[in-house]
């Protein structure tokens, strides 16, 4: 059988939409937690809504909430709120993220939740953190993008701001709260006392800026957009060949040699312009041209195979579905077959971490609106009639009460 994942016998609950608390439950749950995901019992979490649907349910959903068990709990009833309590003294770690101050209005206070359990873990994701002149803003990942600063390093030098392709801001505070929840249970561990753990989207994606703080905090110079290019190294961007780009990082003396001798350029390797690293990154708009006089010439995949032959990191440019079928990934069981009640096989991502002694385990897809409700309330002591009542007055959603008007099938 082998030994259990990290995180088994941790108990979290969930209490968020779309993105950044859900993404940290998912690496919770994949790490072995009961992941209780307590939704409202009008629609749940709204990514539940958001095409495409397979069979009724949002395809998004299903992979980003997998492993986790749905209770649908409407905490802005009294009972519900007596129920999420009765829950959270049965948990190490809550994590949420909705908009600061809205747990409390909830009756739900954090620091309440805290005393009656001191042992707890309570994970607060927001946009801009629990205090400050930013806390009562509403925050999207592209709004956290654009004030982060990454949307004015992000496209062509003299194209109009564009946001990352991924909802990085989001993501990235979904994993730092995961770092800072398996801190936190560390922390417990050897104190015997839980904390607060207030996550900002906006610290989050700031704190991706390190050549960009570099730069400022060094020269007071101000960072830029520089397409794909690096901003103090080069050639590392993208580079034009006959039919399309590829990508190269000649960073290093050893890369830099073989990357001209690949090229046929060994002329630039004895360049006095380009002796240096910095000198190659200062003098980018005169070595870009003169590499593309050359690999414009032929087509990309004999340039990658020159380069790959020299030992220089490169690349194609891979659209999704390259990289959803990519034979090295497929040959790493990266990609994961889950089960679902209505859909059957749910096929997608599965998880980077790879422990090989106590690995992640993978168990089923997001869970239907409800479908654990019974299950987790009959944990908590409450008998099927007591449940039903519950449920006839719409304090929680059973499974079998979800809505069926959305078409299976809608791509």
């Amino acid at each position: 059988m082998g030994l259990p994942p990290p995180l088994a016998g941790i108990r979290v609950i969930e209490v968020g939409n779309y993105m950044a608390g859900p993404f940290c439950g998912l690496q919770l749950a994949d790490l072995g937690a009961d992941v209780v995901k307590v939704e409202n019992p009008a629609g749940g979490d709204l990514t539940r809504s958001l095409a495409p649907f397979d069979h009724g349910e949002s395809g998004s959903f299903v992979r980003l909430n997998r492993g986790k068990r749905g209770v649908a709990l409407d905490l802005k009833h009294p009972e519900g709120v007596r129920l999420f309590k009765a829950l959270a003294a049965t948990a190490d770690v809550i994590v949420e993220n909705l908009r600061p101050g809205t747990m409390r209005d909830l009756g739900l206070d954090p620091q309440v939740l805290l005393a009656a359990s001191p042992r707890l873990i309570y994970v607060a994701v927001s946009g801009w953190g629990q205090d400050g002149p930013y806390a009562d803003r509403p925050a999207l990942d592209i709004i956290v993008q654009g004030m982060s600063g990454l949307m004015s390093v992000t496209g062509e030098v003299d194209g109009v701001p564009v946001k990352v392709g991924v909802s990085v801001a989001d993501l990235t505070a979904g994993l730092y709260a995961t770092i800072a929840t398996l801190a936190a249970l560390r922390a417990r561990d050897r104190d015997g006392l839980g904390q607060l753990v207030d996550l900002s989207m906006l610290e989050s994606a700031v704190s991706l800026a390190q050549w960009e703080a570099g730069q400022f905090f060094t020269d007071g110079r101000i960072p830029e957009r520089a397409g794909s290019a690096h901003r103090v190294l080069a050639p590392y961007q993208a580079i034009r060949s006959s039919d399309g780009h590829f990508i190269v990082g000649a960073t290093t003396p050893r890369n830099w040699t073989g990357f001209c001798r690949a090229l046929g350029l060994e002329a630039l390797e004895h360049d006095p312009r380009f002796a240096e690293g910095n000198d190659r990154r200062r003098q980018v708009d005169a070595l870009i041209p003169l590499i593309e006089a050359v690999t414009g010439g032929r087509p990309m995949a004999h340039w990658l195979e020159r380069l790959r032959t020299e030992g220089v990191p490169c690349g194609e440019i891979a659209d999704y579905k390259a990289v959803f079928t990519d034979p090295h990934l497929v040959a790493r069981g990266f990609f994961t077959d889950l089960r679902h009640p209505t859909i059957g096989t749910v096929h997608g991502l599965g998880t980077p971490l790879r422990l090989t002694g106590t690995p992640p385990r993978l168990q089923r897809a997001g869970p239907l609106l409800g479908e654990h409700t019974a299950e987790v309330l009959a944990e908590l002591g409450l008998g099927r009639a007591e449940i039903d009542a519950l449920a006839a007055r719409g304090t929680v959603r059973l499974a079998d009460d979800r809505p069926t008007e959305r078409s299976g099938g809608e791509r």
